[in-house]
């Protein structure tokens, strides 16, 4: 009876797994800031998607540390960074077997450590969003199924989708991070991706965690654009914008679990003060409640070993 009456379902179909890998690195490395995280060396990064795929997880979001850094964040669109080297690899191994979805942004790659192009002490969105059109070409011509950008420039998927059109490739799918909010619950990822700002924050371009309309009129924006999947980020703490983007918008809406997140569970249950599976199975049978068709999340290897919809 429970089964019958159950009106949220998840499974490891809807999940999607962050992977990091590391330009240079010897062997896997963990993150201090988010117990069970590694970043991965490039010869590891397929033995990895193969335990996510074994796990029923049908698509990985790679996130890429190179070797040096610019002011332009070159290393970012270079065919043989460290991303666009990954995605060659792990489509050379598993074609369509596995989505692979890559991260466009430029925190990881500037010596600034901001998302965008700076100039002066601001950031320069057009010229911003001309580099992050070559990041996604490059990523699209190793073999990327979906690019995700998450650098929140204005008007950054109309830019993409022309870039990518032009470059030939009219299907390769855009999940932009539509609603990034400006959080505290990123501190571990900066921690994973070394991507922290050298100077200022990211209040300029990111929203406002105060200010839930403006984050409907990003995702409007966005589908004006042209965008194929949008994204609320973090989730836990706004459930509301991703139940009022599912009310809204008539496009599949992703949620991503954020760093934060994962860490403060990882925390507790360490401390033996929560159940970790049973947290990560309300949490994230939340997220989906509140109207995600797919989850971005740290847990999703461990999530997927545990799901059980006969519960």
């Amino acid at each position: 009876m429970r089964r019958l009456v159950r009106e949220t379902r998840l499974s490891a179909a809807d999940l999607i797994a962050p992977v990091f890998v590391q330009e240079d690195l010897g062997a896997r490395v963990q993150v201090d800031s988010m117990p069970g995280l590694e970043r991965l060396p490039l010869g590891d990064v397929t033995c990895e998607v193969e335990a996510i795929q074994k796990l029923g997880v049908p698509a990985v979001m790679l996130f890429g540390i190179p070797s040096g850094k610019d002011g332009t964040g070159s290393r970012a669109f270079d065919e043989n960074g460290i991303v666009q080297r990954a995605i060659s690899q792990i489509k050379g191994c598993f074609g369509d077997r596995m989505v692979v979805m890559a991260d466009v942004c430029l925190c990881q790659y500037t010596s600034s450590g901001h998302c965008g192009i700076v100039r002066g002490d601001r950031i320069d969105n057009d010229t911003t969003n001309a580099v992050l059109s070559r990041i996604a070409a490059s990523q699209a011509a190793a073999g990327a199924d979906v690019v995700s950008p998450s650098a929140m420039m204005d008007g950054q998927v109309a830019a993409i989708r022309g870039g990518l059109d032009g470059a030939g490739f009219a299907d390769v799918a855009i999940m932009s991070h539509s609603a990034k909010h400006r959080s505290s619950f990123y501190s571990p990822f900066r921690d994973a991706a070394g991507c922290a700002p050298k100077f200022g924050d990211r209040r300029t371009y990111q929203v406002p965690f105060t200010n839930a309309r403006e984050a409907m009129r990003e995702v409007a924006s966005d589908v004006r654009e042209g965008v194929d999947i949008v994204m609320i980020k973090p989730a836990l703490s706004y459930l509301d914008l991703i139940a009022e983007t599912r009310r809204r918008f008539d496009v599949p809406v992703s949620a991503y679990s954020v760093s934060g997140e994962y860490a403060l569970v990882k925390a507790a249950a360490m401390r033996g003060w929560v159940d970790e599976d049973e947290i990560i199975r309300e949490v994230l049978h939340s997220i989906r409640r509140a109207g995600a068709d797919m989850i971005v999340t740290y847990f999703a290897k461990q999530a997927a070993r545990t799901l059980d919809d006969d519960r």
